[in-house]
């Protein structure tokens, strides 16, 4: 555990707990702890991106290289959430989405008999060491009861937790709140203070602040950058509303494109969940050659957080699976061909990329 009390690379239950004393009256006000399963409680070795590879393949999800790297781009943006939900958003279509959800959960099946599951160290003893203090504990995850039921299993973990739920348990999947106010409700809590979510993405941060928990915890067991979990997830960060404009729909998107009065439009697809855009604004967009840049630029964003269908027609305009993307606009309002950012780029990466729209 690091000095500041975040979960690193395991779980200390002796650095949680070893200073309560029975009866101690911080200890005494917890009273649920829900837990992430792959990437916090139990390693991931990457099963989840290989499972999908063979989805995306099987069914025709991504035909090209260039479609698969943009695929797993937004499979790694939306890790935790409801696998099928995913699938959804990838697709556009419910059948397509329904068959690569099959041949998803059944390659994982597959990868995890043939490779093996195993816990993250000192999961399972921070677990039997709550428990015994008399602290509920439900395990949640993505994925759909099946396979949540094939990895408890091949853990050993059928009774360690007091209750377990997938998002078709609940209602909705991560970031929305059911998981955790479903553990909570199931769980008899007399309240969302009393209740601690733990989780390895930005999906488990958010839904665990929207069910208003009295403590969330990112752990960096299998994140893909420590920094997003730990970075005010779910919120708007203070550079977005002071420089850019929202568009909802393609109608406000093509208005301000209108409106440009012969500048350089920019595009910005945002979404709360979306860590590469929580990178983008807190570490490419404070740079100040980048805020200079950005003073002679139209500062357009689509936030598709809610992934409703104003959200979707966007997308489907610009051929998106989702954010993170930035598309940019000439002095015509025409899009600049072959200059899109679809990804994270550091400050001096981006900077190259403003200038070559710019001068396009």
């Amino acid at each position: 555990m690091t000095p500041d009390g975040l979960i690193t690379s395991e779980f200390d239950d002796t650095a949680i707990l070893e200073e309560q004393e029975p009866g101690d009256a911080e200890l005494a006000d917890l009273e649920l702890v829900v837990l992430d399963m792959a990437g916090t409680t139990v390693v991931d070795d990457g099963l989840v991106e290989r499972a999908f590879e063979r989805a995306a393949e099987a069914a025709g999800i991504a035909e090209t290289p260039d479609e698969l790297v943009r695929a797993l781009d937004y499979v790694r943006e939306t890790m935790g959430q409801s696998k099928i939900t995913v699938f959804r958003a990838l697709t556009g279509d419910e059948d397509q989405a329904q068959h690569a959800n099959a041949v998803f959960e059944s390659a994982y099946a597959e990868l995890a008999a043939d490779e093996g599951l195993r816990a993250v160290p000192g999961a399972e003893r921070l677990i039997r060491r709550l428990r015994e203090d008399g602290v509920k504990v439900v395990l949640t995850t993505g994925f759909s009861r099946a396979t949540q039921d094939a990895v408890l299993d091949a853990l050993g973990w059928r009774d360690i937790a007091d209750l377990t739920l997938s998002p078709a348990d609940a209602g909705r999947g991560r970031p929305f709140p059911d998981l955790p106010l479903t553990a909570l409700l199931r769980t008899g809590g007399t309240s969302v203070d009393g209740m601690v979510v733990v989780g390895d993405t930005a999906s488990d941060i958010a839904s665990g602040l929207a069910a208003g928990a009295g403590l969330v915890v990112g752990v960096l067991t299998g994140g893909r950058d420590p920094i997003a979990p730990l970075a005010h997830l779910g919120r708007a960060n203070v550079m977005s509303k002071a420089e850019f404009t929202r568009v909802k729909s393609v109608a406000d998107l093509d208005a301000a494109i209108a409106r440009a009065n012969g500048k350089t439009v920019m595009l910005d697809f945002y979404a709360d969940w979306c860590v590469s855009c929580k990178e983008m604004e807190k570490l490419t967009f404070s740079d100040p050659r980048i805020k200079s840049t950005f003073a002679d630029m139209v500062l357009l964003q689509a936030d598709v957080t809610a992934n409703d269908e104003d959200d979707k027609a966007m997308l489907r305009r610009f051929k998106l699976f989702g954010p993170p993307g930035i598309i940019f606009f000439d002095k015509q309002g025409r899009e600049v061909q072959g200059r899109r950012v679809i990804g994270y780029q550091d400050a001096d990466k981006f900077l190259r990329s403003l200038n070559l729209a710019s001068t396009s």
